[in-house]
C-alpha cells in the first residue's frame, strides 16, 4: 500500500461524506472548512479501522485536519508488505 493509495482512499471517503467531487476535496485544506462535522469524523473512524485494520481514536479529524496529515498519521500505523 503506498501513500497514494491511502490518500486517494481518504480523498474519495471524505468527499462520499461531503457529497462533494473527489476533485473538490484539497489534501491539503481543513476538513472542517470543507463541511466536516463530527457524525462524518466518527463515520471517518469506523471506515478507517473497517478498511485498514487499525484502531484510530475518535478526535482523529481534529488531532490530524487534513488529509496529508491523517495520511501521514495512518501511514505509520498501518502495516505494509
Amino acid at each position: 500500500m503506498s501513500d497514494e493509495v491511502l490518500r486517494a482512499w481518504l480523498v474519495d471517503a471524505v468527499a462520499g461524506y461531503l457529497a462533494l467531487p473527489p476533485s473538490r476535496v484539497g489534501t491539503d485544506v481543513k476538513l472542517r472548512s470543507l463541511g466536516l462535522d463530527s457524525a462524518h469524523a466518527m463515520g471517518l473512524c469506523v471506515d478507517v479501522e473497517e478498511r485498514w485494520g487499525v484502531l484510530v481514536e475518535p478526535t482523529l479529524a481534529w488531532d490530524f485536519p487534513t488529509i496529508d496529515a491523517i495520511a501521514a498519521h495512518l501511514g505509520g500505523l498501518i502495516d505494509r508488505p
